[in-house]
């Protein structure tokens, strides 16, 4: 019984060792079909092609004298009263400017209200440069009598000639 048991393993050795064989000239040399296994191919590195560059940015020049920031620039109404200063624009979610929040009446700061006018009740013909004012289209009354703009609540937007259109908002 012994000497069964015995052949047993070294046929078993003979199988383990001509399959490791078997194995190492599959990696030798390809098979019959002429293409190596997927595992043993030779991915060859593809050469390295420069990207081509990306194209210039668009470029528009604006003259020194024909536009100017609008932060902080000085508010004035028709009749040359002082409204206060420009202290944020804001836009649509397609980027139209819609209003200017300006920051309206008391001293220094102190007891200043912010308000949200129609961005087009500005005029801006005599703004050639930041000692300029722009004007408003409304009177000192009709700016004191609008309710203040607080961030992240409905705007309410101060027209001229009472030519307010609402701003959709998506609630989502």
């Amino acid at each position: 019984m012994r000497a069964r048991s015995f052949s047993l393993a070294a046929i078993a050795f003979a199988a383990f060792a001509a399959a490791a064989a078997s194995a190492a000239d599959d990696t030798a040399s390809p098979p019959a079909g002429g293409t190596p296994p997927p595992a043993q191919q030779q991915n060859p590195t593809p050469p390295v092609t420069p990207k081509p560059p990306a194209p210039p940015a668009s470029v528009t020049i604006i003259g020194a004298k024909e536009a100017h920031g609008v932060l902080g620039r000085d508010v004035r109404s028709a009749a040359n009263e002082d409204m206060g200063h420009i202290v944020d624009v804001i836009v649509d979610r397609s980027g139209t400017v819609r209003a200017a929040i300006i920051d309206f009446g008391g001293f220094l700061g102190v007891g200043s209200r912010k308000i949200a006018v129609d961005w087009n009740a500005l005029r801006f013909g005599r703004v050639a440069d930041k000692s300029d004012a722009i004007t408003l289209e409304l009177t000192k009354d009709q700016v004191k009598a609008a309710p203040e703009y607080k961030e992240d609540a409905p705007i309410v937007v101060l027209g001229a000639s009472g030519s307010l259109q609402p701003l959709d908002f998506d609630d989502q």
